[in-house]
């Protein structure tokens, strides 16, 4: 059916029914319009505003939160470790490191287990086993059982137990010589003791881990080359024994990496102020808490321009979060903790190593003269114990910031809150719009319709006076 709707002017009354009907829903919806416009431009500013928010935070968050309950992404040594030949050794340090020099010889670096078993005529792709059967490899008391069908070959042995390498740390591989080809197992555990033997009731494939192989006979399965052993490193005249060739837990806060090629190398361990790694990690600190306190600005300062809004006919025009008392609480809650003495020490406030506030903008900024300065008083371990705290950490400013974040940014915290009562109040003015979207369809149709019938009818009063008018001029003229 045709629609009612005709926005012509009328053929009975001459009057513009499309230009009526608009101005009379224009006039009916423009209270609701303006609610729904007001309110959804509110709430979007709104959420815009509290995505910033959540950047910022998550990204000062992401750079501070403790991994392992003490330390955080940032390190705050106050001593760094070095080694003398780094490709020999290489040396990390943690926040328990302490000055000094040491003397390192790594005797003999720990080995991993290489066994072999019995030949197998044919090539890589091809040798078959004589029989299908139960095949378990050992290694540290943990054990891992395959099922081999008739008619396997080493190659299909060698997929089935690669499948599993992340879980067992045991790869398979082939070697063919004159003999035939052999399944080679490697491991990735190093240490005395980590040996791998195989049991099967295949001839050829139990590995019994004590002998080693005859790379001459292809009837002998062993070890390959030799057992696997520990490390063995000499450190300050000390002897020290390791499964791993990463010494971690010897030498207070220095972990040892040892790397092929560094036996029997003497070289220098030495420990000492972490001057240029401390000033880095406070500059990072500085330069992502100076991003959340600009972010919060972005979100909560109005700006004041020279002529006024056009609209409002104000000149200043409010941010997203302009008034509300979140973005405050929570620079509140940091610069509480900026300010507050945590770990005992020599360092109590930020001040001492030249960090000061903006009086303009309250952000922080590093004075590098005076943070050189407490260096040369020796207070490298007391800017480590200021920011990383003493026993779990939870007195450090790190963790005290951390803290004061999270029930910000935590899931279902104050930000998500927030969030999903904005979303509710945005869906609910999609669906007003929607509402107020159809009332102006039906109302523009029945007013159309009530128009056009009433021109209709103004038409049909004008044609029955057209036809008396022209009846009385006919009845005069035949009268004359």
């Amino acid at each position: 059916m045709a629609s009612p709707i005709t926005p012509s002017t009328g053929l009975g009354s001459g009057l513009a029914i499309g230009d009526i009907v608009t101005a009379l829903v224009n006039s009916d919806k423009a209270a609701k319009q303006n609610q729904i416009t007001t309110q959804t431009k509110l709430v979007t500013t709104k959420l815009s505003g509290i995505g910033t928010l959540k950047s910022a935070l998550s990204a000062f968050q992401t750079l501070i939160k403790p991994t392992d309950g003490s330390t955080s992404k940032l390190t705050f040594a106050g001593y760094a470790a070095t080694s003398s030949d780094a490709t020999k050794v290489s040396v990390t340090s943690d926040n328990t490191a302490v000055p000094g020099t040491h003397s390192v010889t790594v005797n003999k670096l720990a080995t991993s287990s290489s066994v072999a078993t019995a030949a197998f005529s044919g090539s890589a792709s091809t040798s078959a086993i004589p029989s299908g059967g139960n095949f378990t490899i050992t290694q540290n008391g943990i054990s891992k059982s395959y099922t081999i069908a008739d008619g396997d070959t080493l190659a299909s042995v060698v997929k089935q137990i690669n499948a599993d390498t992340k879980t067992t740390n045991i790869s398979a591989n082939i070697i063919t010589d004159a003999n035939g080809s052999r399944l080679v197992l490697g491991s990735s555990v190093t240490g005395a003791g980590s040996d791998i033997t195989t049991t099967s009731d295949i001839a050829g494939m139990a590995i019994d881990g004590k002998t080693a192989v005859d790379t001459s006979d292809g009837t002998s399965a062993g070890y390959v080359g030799a057992k696997a052993i520990d490390a063995n490193v000499t450190v300050d005249g000390f002897t020290i024994t390791s499964a791993s060739n990463t010494i971690d837990k010897n030498l207070g806060g220095v972990v040892l990496n040892l790397l092929p090629g560094s036996e029997n190398t003497p070289l220098t361990v030495t420990v000492a102020t972490n001057t240029d790694g401390l000033k880095t990690s406070l500059q990072s600190f500085l330069d992502s808490y100076n991003s959340v306190v600009k972010a919060i600005t972005s979100v909560t300062k109005a700006t004041v321009s020279d002529t006024a809004d056009a609209t409002t006919g104000s000149k200043v025009t409010a941010a997203p979060l302009t008034g509300d008392s979140m973005p405050r609480g929570i620079l509140a809650a940091l610069r509480n903790e900026l300010v507050t003495t945590g770990a005992s020490g020599s360092l109590s406030v930020l001040s001492q190593l030249g960090i000061t506030t903006s009086q303009t903008d309250g952000t922080l900024s590093l004075d590098s003269t005076k943070f050189q300065a407490a260096i040369d008083k020796g207070l490298a371990g007391d800017i480590q114990q200021l920011f990383s705290g003493t026993g779990d950490g939870s007195n450090g400013l790190i963790a005290r910031l951390n803290a004061a974040v999270t029930p910000y940014t935590q899931t279902g915290g104050i930000l998500d809150t927030r969030t999903t009562s904005l979303n509710k109040q945005q869906n609910d003015l999609t669906d007003q719009q929607t509402a107020l979207d159809l009332r102006v369809t039906n109302l523009t149709a029945t007013l159309t319709a009530k128009y056009n019938a009433m021109d209709l009818i103004v038409g049909q009063l004008k044609a029955s006076a057209t036809s008396i008018t022209s009846f009385f001029d006919s009845l005069n003229a035949q009268q004359s």
